[in-house]
């Protein structure tokens, strides 16, 4: 279901207002009903509006998705404990979190029910293959989207107003992964290999393109897919044309066996990931192999957030576990969205969107403010290598 809305207060809380007002609402009344509703409500009565949150809470990945709610879940708290208030009514954030499973047709099914559920806007998806089909569904409904970790290109290219996120691409990535590659390690021939994803192809598409412009060779070209566990066989081919590089482009659940494995063969080419694989948890997967590895993040590294440390501690201390990557631009999506509606003066998901590309916002990951497309007009990637497992900062590049 395709429904274009007007305002952001949830059905529940409409029947609510009405009741206590000694006042029935009709089951079929649409959303002009219901924020005419809340508008005559009592101030002292806190309106619920509804912040969406897609990620895979189920799979191979579902660590990486658990970690983006957390971080929107946090935000969403400390707010309603802070107090808000827009357009003189008390408003109390409720995050509508649902598991997309990485999948695609799970995702669109997640982002029609999250249009069904009148949420203001959405943090989410995490993967960029789900993001982008998604965001028609956003985009139909004229609910903004904001993404924390979907890095393709093309999520921002479709010409959707709906459209934003608030990490670098891979059009920054790749080319950073690639550099360190030719530059630093002084690699000539390289080997790549991605698991067919949008997310985990596209970013080997990028490096692949700076590492031909710089002269040097591609040796092989291999693709694999995103639940794959055995990785002899392409491996073998690969040890066979002794690349100096191999840049794999997934997330930690596969791009962590992938390096134990190499290691196994005897392949000594250092190995080079993207955002998917720079995750603590890869390290566990890695085992000691991981030494080898070097991947990174579309982003500052939390230790060289300004807010970092702070941002560290309320989590840890809220879900007693580590942050992996994108919880703090989980936690920043939540603040930019409050900001727009306070801008605004609305919960009216039309006025937020329109208050969207005038953000001026200094978060926990730094100074937020978009471009035409909804991108961030600064970024940086951070890479990382590995000590006794954890991640390690090796390089900032500013972009």
């Amino acid at each position: 279901m395709r429904v274009k809305f007007a305002y952001a207060v949830s059905i529940v809380t409409a029947v609510a207002m009405l009741t206590a007002c000694g006042k029935k609402q009709d089951g079929e009344a649409g959303a002009g009903a219901s924020a005419a509703s809340a508008a005559a409500a009592p101030a002292s009565e806190a309106i619920v509006v509804k912040i969406g949150h897609a990620a895979p809470l189920t799979g191979s990945i579902a660590h990486l998705g658990k970690d983006n709610e957390n971080g929107a879940r946090l935000a969403v708290e400390e707010i309603n404990t802070q107090g808000l208030t827009i357009d003189g009514h008390k408003i109390q954030l409720e995050l509508d979190a649902q598991d997309d499973a990485a999948d695609p047709k799970t995702g669109t099914a997640v982002a029609e029910k999250l249009v069904e559920d009148h949420v203001v806007a959405v943090v989410g998806h995490l993967n960029s293959g789900v993001s982008i089909p998604a965001s028609k569904i956003y985009s139909d409904a004229g609910i903004v989207q904001i993404s924390p970790s979907s890095t393709n290109p093309g999520y921002t290219q479709q010409g959707f107003k709906t459209t934003y996120r608030v990490v670098a691409t891979d059009a920054q990535q790749g080319p950073a992964l690639a550099n360190y590659a030719t530059k630093v390690l002084g690699a000539k021939r390289i080997a790549i290999v991605d698991d067919s994803t949008v997310y985990g192809k596209g970013l080997a598409d990028e490096f692949a393109k700076t590492v031909q412009a710089s002269g040097a060779k591609i040796v092989a070209r291999e693709a694999t897919n995103d639940r794959a566990t055995e990785f002899q066989a392409v491996l073998r081919k690969i040890k066979r044309v002794q690349p100096d590089v191999i840049m794999f482009g997934g997330m930690d659940a596969t791009g962590g066996p992938f390096t134990k494995q190499a290691a196994a063969l005897g392949i000594r080419a250092k190995i080079l990931g993207g955002d998917g694989v720079c995750t603590d948890k890869v390290g566990e997967l890695a085992g000691t192999a991981v030494q080898n590895l070097v991947c990174s993040e579309a982003g500052l590294a939390l230790s060289k957030m300004d807010k970092g440390a702070d941002f560290e501690k309320k989590y840890v201390d809220r879900f007693h576990t580590p942050v992996q990557i994108y919880a703090p631009f989980t936690y920043d999506a939540v603040y930019v969205i409050v900001d727009a509606m306070k801008r605004a003066n609305s919960i009216e998901a039309p006025k937020v969107l329109a208050a969207m590309p005038s953000t001026d916002y200094n978060g926990v990951i730094g100074h937020i403010a978009f471009d035409d497309k909804g991108d961030l007009k600064e970024s940086a990637i951070t890479l990382y290598d590995f000590k006794d497992g954890k991640k390690a900062v090796l390089d900032v590049v500013k972009m």
